[in-house]
Parts: structure tokens; C-alpha cells; sequence
């Protein structure tokens, strides 16, 4: 499928790995251009040398964290100083903290909500304004499965993702008479380093990787009997953002195996 992508410029944040890497990759397999960020230098660097010589000058990045507002301006200007205009925004920075309500401190609590909303709110404020002037201006925010069914050892994170999700159904309504569209993917267990490392931390002596997180998605009851890929995401990420939806937006998108149980 032609997601009528070519020679769209595409901002994606946290793009130097997992599921943000396989997002640029994707969108620069569909003839997009590429501006992403990411707040480890050496990481980004490695990822954006591995797009140029595939891509060339598609592909552009610079390191940011998106929680300072000025390291944000900057990445703005550097943007369209290389591409001079903007399509599409992917939001997809941002990590999970593992406590329960027992064991989250006040500054534990403003530390993840920081990091949720203004994970979002920063680059949007940053990039709205050339998202209103796109004839195909949209945004996609990943989140996660936590936003609508939380997870004790999880409080933190569950609260600010169904915070951030109720605030991506606010900006879909405002941003639409703009021609703005926002959505969202709702992301369940996905493979990704991480899990590599409790496989090597946590598996039984001559168990594979493959047959170890099949024993961990059947705990986690995942009807499909897998965890999912970085790509599987980046492709309904890509679709989204892209022309192709043109008449969805405010939707949240489950891509989680069919583990989903909140309706």
C-alpha cells in the first residue's frame, strides 16, 4: 500500500532505538523524510550513520531531550533549517516505572507525570505551528495499554498514560478545524532490549530467546501467543500518521496481541 508519504517530512522523537528506530526506518521505506531525536548521542549516531547510507540526506537527527523546553526550540529550528517544513509529528519518548502506590514517593509521582505529559506537550508546542500550515498535518502519540487497564506495580505509569490519553482526545478535537489530526497506538508487550536482558538474566540454562518469551506471553495471557515487534508497531504508527488515515483521528489504535479487556 501507497501511504502517500513521499517527500513528507516526519519529525520522530525517542528514534534511535525499539519501536521509535522502526518507526523512521519505515517511514523512509515509504519515501518519507526523517527528523528525529533521541537523548543518548552515541546511540543516535550510530542510528542515523546506519539511515544516511541507505537514505542519504532523507534522514536527518540531532540529539534532544524533549523535556527541556529550549533543547526542544533548538531541534525545531535545526528541523527546518534541513527540511523547511513539517507533516507529521510521532511522540515516542518515554519509559515505564515500575512501583506500587506503597513504594511511589511524592517526587517519584512528579517525575513520571513530567515525563509523560511534557513528553508530548513540549514537541507539540514546538512543531504545532508548521503542523497547521501541512495540507496533511497529523500526530501520533505512542502510549500504552496501562492508559485504559492499569497495573498495580504500575501505578504511576497507568495514572499519566490515561492522563495523556485524555489529553490526546482534548487535542483531536481542538486541532481538527486546523486540518491537525491526533491519534494513537496503544502498545502492549512488545520485544525490545530490555526483555533480551532478563532473558539472559532469567532463563533456564538451554532455553531459546524465541521459546522463553513465549513462556512469558503465555503468563501474560496474550491470545496470540507472542510479544509483538518494534516493526509491527512502526507499521500502524506509519499508517496513522500518514495521508492514507486521512479521515481517522482521536482514535487509539490497540496493538497488543488481543490482550485488551477494558471494554
Amino acid at each position: 500500500m501507497d501511504l502517500k508519504l513521499k517527500d513528507r517530512v516526519i519529525i520522530v522523537t525517542g528514534g534511535s532505538a525499539g519501536i521509535g528506530r522502526a518507526t523512521v526506518k519505515t517511514l523512509l521505506e515509504e519515501g518519507a523524510k526523517v527528523a528525529f531525536c533521541a537523548r543518548n548521542p552515541e546511540r543516535l549516531e550510530t542510528a542515523l550513520a546506519e539511515f544516511q547510507s541507505q537514505y542519504g540526506d532523507a534522514v536527518w537527527a540531532l540529539p534532544c531531550d524533549v523535556l527541556d523546553a529550549e533543547a526542544v526550540a533548538e531541534f525545531r529550528e535545526a528541523v527546518l533549517g534541513w527540511f523547511g517544513a513539517v507533516d507529521g509529528l510521532v511522540n515516542n519518548a518515554g519509559q515505564a516505572r515500575i512501583s506500587t502506590f506503597a513504594d511511589t514517593e511524592d517526587e517519584d509521582w512528579m517525575a513520571e507525570l513530567q515525563l509523560k505529559y511534557f513528553s508530548v506537550i513540549r514537541p507539540t508546542r514546538a512543531f504545532l505551528p508548521e503542523l497547521e500550515k501541512s495540507l496533511v498535518g497529523s500526530m501520533l502519540v505512542v502510549n500504552s495499554l496501562l492508559s485504559r487497564q492499569p497495573e498495580p506495580r504500575l501505578v504511576a505509569t497507568s495514572s499519566a498514560r490515561a492522563g495523556v490519553q485524555n489529553l490526546l482526545r482534548s487535542m483531536s478535537r481542538e486541532f481538527a478545524p486546523k486540518g491537525i489530526r491526533v491519534n494513537s497506538i496503544l502498545i502492549g508487550t512488545v520485544e525490545s532490549e530490555q526483555w533480551r536482558r532478563r532473558y539472559k538474566a532469567q532463563a533456564s540454562e538451554g532455553i531459546s530467546l524465541d521459546a522463553w518469551l513465549a513462556e512469558q506471553a503465555k503468563l501474560r495471557n496474550i491470545p496470540l501467543g507472542r510479544f509483538g515487534s518494534p516493526e509491527e508497531a512502526a507499521a500502524a504508527i506509519a499508517f496513522l500518521v500518514s495521508p492514507k488515515a486521512g479521515f481517522i483521528t482521536g482514535a487509539a489504535l490497540e496493538v497488543d496481541g488481543g490482550v485488551a479487556r477494558y471494554v
